[in-house]
């Protein structure tokens, strides 16, 4: 097991993390910005490093000021949290040729399921199901025109590499795709630093639900049941709560077993949570969050599991030491 975690993220999400350290006995080093210095977290870590202005690219986002905090600290492990670099592939490779251990899945899964696109790629050969659509696709290319005809309107175009939101437009009538599809393109480019885009079937009614993984580096993989997010904002998540209801539970059993069977296909390794619609009886994946999430507390309150304990364990190289069957779903959560 580690001695000592370095928590690359601040905040609520910084104080999760050094909940589980102190009750797992790992000391705890705290990173911060020079405003963030009489944040809860900085004073309650074991060790705190300032690694920056206030400006976040300064900051919480600067890799080589991170990794050198780890080296005058002497940590083990860097826990990313959620947000900033917790889904950067890049980060978690400089982690991991500077010697120490990236608590999430390895580089070549984040990149993968980072990216909407090759993420459907993935999860298709395995036998998951998505959402009608395409690859990537120009926003001038009239033959974008002809796909999206063939999909049928409405459509959503998608930013390959979005999330929280942004980079999305849906479009009902054809007059207005080619106008929304530079929207999303200049809007991608800016939020993400990537102009690629994808278009898919817009369904206009479908639950949100995601099912929670974890696999360990022995091959076992299991399912924490499910979340409901359905309940949005500007397609930003307001209410989450676990379990989903108002579905057969045969379609959630099927659901929650491809998603371990997938894991299992994919190789991954880790905490990591599948995202589908689920509209006219089916579900169809969208994407994947290949780090801890904000909503992951509910899913503790129902199953009573820890999971960025389970989390820290599998980085350490511990096997997940119960079976499906031992989780139970007790109550809801919301």
């Amino acid at each position: 097991m580690f001695k000592k975690i370095l928590i690359a993220n601040r905040g609520e999400v910084a104080l999760r993390v050094l909940r589980a350290c102190k009750e797992m006995g790992i000391a705890t080093v705290a990173i911060y910005s020079e405003a963030d210095k009489d944040l809860k977290h900085v004073k309650m870590a074991d060790e705190s490093v300032c690694i920056g202005p206030a400006e976040s690219a300064k900051s919480y986002l600067n890799i080589p000021a991170i990794i050198s905090a780890c080296e005058v600290t002497d940590s083990d492990a860097i826990h990313p949290g959620v947000g900033f670099l917790a889904e950067n592939d890049h980060f978690a490779e400089q982690v991991q040729a500077s010697g120490y251990t990236f608590i999430g899945p390895d580089p070549e899964s984040i990149k993968i399921m980072g990216n909407k696109i090759s993420a459907k790629e993935s999860v298709s050969s395995s036998g998951m199901q998505c959402v009608p659509g395409t690859g990537r696709i120009s926003a001038t290319n009239r033959e974008t025109m002809e796909i999206a005809r063939k999909i049928g309107y409405p459509v959503i175009i998608k930013a390959a590499a979005g999330g929280g939101g942004k980079g999305i437009q849906i479009v009902e009538e054809e007059a207005d795709l080619l106008d929304k599809l530079q929207l999303t393109q200049r809007e991608a480019l800016n939020s993400f630093g990537s102009d690629e885009i994808y278009l898919e079937k817009f369904l206009t009614s479908p639950r949100h639900v995601e099912i929670q993984i974890a696999a360990d580096n022995a091959g076992n993989v299991i399912h924490f049941f499910e979340r409901d997010c359905s309940i949005q904002r500007k397609n930003q998540k307001i209410i989450e709560e676990a379990p989903a209801f108002g579905i057969p539970e045969e379609k959630l059993q099927e659901i929650r077993q491809v998603s371990v069977d997938t894991c299992k296909k994919l190789n991954y390794k880790g905490l990591g949570t599948f995202e589908f619609l689920y509209e006219n009886g089916e579900f169809y994946f969208i994407e994947m969050n290949t780090r801890l999430q904000v909503e992951h507390t509910i899913t503790e309150m129902i199953t009573g599991i820890d999971l960025v304990k389970l989390q820290i364990k599998i980085a350490a190289g511990e096997e997940i030491r119960f079976s499906q069957e031992e989780i139970n779903c007790r109550g809801h959560a919301i």
